[in-house]
């Protein structure tokens, strides 16, 4: 018998209930997202707070993505497991206690630790929204609420770029960082009251006789052992198109908004540090307005929705190219485009994940998840570090200028080239895929069995 408190079903309509469930787990996204730009911000404050060059100031960002993206299968794992609540309020309880320690310290490797810390609880995050979606709301909405999810995280640049900068040049780093840890555990207690891992446990939790309550719903499927979860994971092509595709959308906006924007800006182009917060929101607005946009575009194109992210990608690669051609400082104008383009076209990362949850068993979903969303950030790693280490070779321990900028950009741009070829690479083996699979009677992709269905 259906219990009453899942009529209607919430992955049959759209109920109040999912978008509780829904807005407090981005909040705990958009959380993260704030701890995670905030050095972007605080890169030339932290210069010569801990005095070292740039080279060395880039560690702090390749630390902090480098464990997020390492993290991301193994949280996916446990998020599989165990499911997204209790992930959402552990995660967000120790990037608290990152901000806490990056406030109090004037340590360089203190400070690399705090990053540590910031980077594996941010990767509960993400991951755990994405779980959470497929078990809460029509499969149908769920590219949009993808979209919506990205979107929103982005408030947390904004907070990077205008109430955090602003309390880091007033009442200082410490009082800065103290408050992120502040929320972060306020946030934490939100996310275990108020979300649920699926309307089942939800219901169960309210004294329902019986968790099983969607009419002709099998029984619950064994969970899948993780040697073998992962496997599949790695040897599935949507998971390395997802991966290329979040790699190349990525890229650019992870090295920029987490890093060098400030450096960039006030070094590069000699802009006062104010131009540092009106970028910054500018590129968060663009962001929030493409995902009411991308998200019916990827539910339209369905399989075909990787093609369009190969050409956004190529936009935001090409714009980055040109404002760099000149050889003296672009102004103000020429760089709020290039943040307009690349912030707008940017979610289209998220595209391979669409793929991933409509095609893939709900089981290994957020593990799935988590391999794609590793592209963007390993990838930003690499690079973010490549830019620190040519414009110390550059400028040769001088201040750093345009000229310096130019060079080490390079780096960038050749490791989205590599992204890109990636992409298209695993695009043309998942077509052939589904191909060989339509001739042969079997579906245009391996869904492996899901009883959750």
């Amino acid at each position: 018998m259906t219990n009453p408190l899942l009529i209607p079903h919430p992955r049959t309509q759209v109920t109040r209930k999912a978008l509780i469930v829904w807005v407090t787990a981005v909040l705990v996204y958009v959380v993260a997202i704030t701890g995670r730009t905030s050095f972007g911000v605080a890169s030339v404050d932290a210069i010569e707070r801990f005095g070292v060059d740039a080279s060395r100031i880039a560690v702090f960002t390749a630390v902090q993505i480098g464990v997020y993206a390492a993290a991301q299968i193994p949280v996916g794992m446990l998020i599989d497991r165990f499911g997204p609540r209790k992930l959402l309020f552990v995660g967000a309880l120790i990037m608290a206690a990152g901000q806490v320690l990056l406030g109090f310290t004037t340590s360089y490797w203190v400070a690399i630790g705090a990053r540590v810390l910031i980077g594996a609880g941010d990767a509960t995050a993400f991951l755990s929204v994405m779980r959470i979606l497929p078990y809460w709301f029509p499969l149908k909405k769920t590219p949009l609420f993808t979209q919506m999810t990205a979107a929103l995280g982005q408030v947390g640049q904004f907070l990077s770029a205008v109430p955090f900068l602003a309390l880091l040049h007033g009442p200082g780093w410490t009082t800065a960082f103290l408050s992120l840890g502040a929320v972060g555990v306020l946030i934490a207690i939100a996310a275990g009251v108020a979300v649920a891992d699926s309307p089942e446990s939800w219901a169960a939790a309210k004294d329902a006789k019986d968790p099983d309550h969607v009419p002709g719903q099998k029984a619950p499927a064994e969970k899948i052992p993780l040697g073998r979860l992962l496997l599949m994971v790695l040897r599935e092509p949507l998971c390395w198109q997802g991966f290329f595709n979040h790699y190349s959308a990525m890229l650019l906006q992870i090295v920029f908004t987490l890093l060098w924007s400030a450096p960039l800006i006030t070094l590069g182009m000699g802009l006062p540090a104010s131009a540092i917060g009106m970028v910054l929101t500018i590129n968060v607005l663009a962001s929030i307005a493409a995902g009411p946009i991308l998200g019916p575009v990827s539910a339209r194109l369905g399989h075909n929705r990787v093609l369009a992210s190969i050409l956004f990608s190529g936009f935001i690669g090409l714009a980055w190219i040109i404002f760099f051609l000149p050889a003296e400082p672009r102004g103000i104008t020429a760089l709020i485009i290039v943040n307009i383009i690349m912030a707008f076209f940017t979610p289209s990362s998220n595209f391979g994940f669409d793929d991933i949850r409509e095609s893939l068993d709900r089981r290994i979903v957020a593990t799935a998840t988590g391999m794609a969303n590793m592209g963007g950030f390993l990838a930003g790693m690499f690079a973010a570090q490549a830019v620190g280490l040519l414009l110390d070779y550059s400028s040769d321990g001088r201040a750093y200028t345009w000229t310096d900028f130019r060079f080490a950009w390079w780096a960038v741009i050749v490791t989205w080239g590599i992204g890109m070829t990636g992409l298209i690479t695993s695009r043309i083996i998942v077509s052939r895929r589904r191909a060989a699979g339509s001739r042969s009677g079997r579906g245009t992709v391996r869904v492996v069995d899901s009883s959750e269905e």
